[in-house]
C-alpha cells in the first residue's frame, strides 16, 4: 500500500541525494547539485495564482525534469496537481503547490526528486548514482 507524499518527503529526499548543497535553508530552500538547482521552493510570483481570487500562490515548489516530454506527461492530465505557467514555457520543470503534495504518492514524489537531481547532476555523478542504486532511468 502506498502512502501520500508530504513536503517533508521532498526535503528528506533532496537532502539525501549526493553532493547536495542547500541555499536559503531557513526560508525557501533551493536544493542544488554542482551549483545547479534541481528542486526549489519559490517566492510568490504573478504567474502562479488562484484563478478565482487572483491571489498569488505562496507554496509553489519547482522540480527539474529530464525533458519536455517528461514535463508534458506530468502537466497534461487536468486531474494532476502538477502544473506550469507561461514563465516556465520551454523550461524543463514542473510546479506543484505544497498544499497539494498529499495528492501524490510518496514513491512518485521520491522518484520525481531523484529524477530532478539526475537532470541537473553531472553525467559522472548521475551514472555513479544510477549504478549504485541499480536503476536504469
Amino acid at each position: 500500500m502506498s502512502s501520500r507524499a508530504t513536503v517533508d518527503d521532498i526535503h528528506a529526499t533532496a537532502r539525501a541525494m549526493p553532493h547536495v548543497t542547500v541555499a536559503r535553508p531557513d526560508t525557501l530552500p533551493v536544493y542544488q547539485v554542482g551549483s545547479k538547482s534541481f528542486v526549489f521552493f519559490r517566492t510568490p510570483r504573478p504567474d502562479a495564482f488562484d484563478p478565482e481570487t487572483r491571489e498569488r500562490y505562496d507554496d509553489v515548489i519547482v522540480f527539474w525534469v529530464g525533458s519536455e516530454g517528461d514535463k508534458l506527461a506530468l502537466v497534461q492530465d487536468e486531474t494532476s496537481p502538477f502544473f506550469t505557467t507561461p514563465h516556465f514555457d520551454g523550461h524543463p520543470s514542473v510546479l506543484l503547490r505544497g498544499s497539494r503534495v498529499g495528492e501524490v504518492d510518496r514513491e512518485e514524489i521520491v522518484e520525481l526528486v531523484q529524477d530532478a537531481w539526475l537532470a541537473q547532476a553531472s553525467r559522472r555523478r548521475a551514472e555513479t548514482w544510477l549504478r549504485e542504486h541499480a536503476l536504469d532511468r
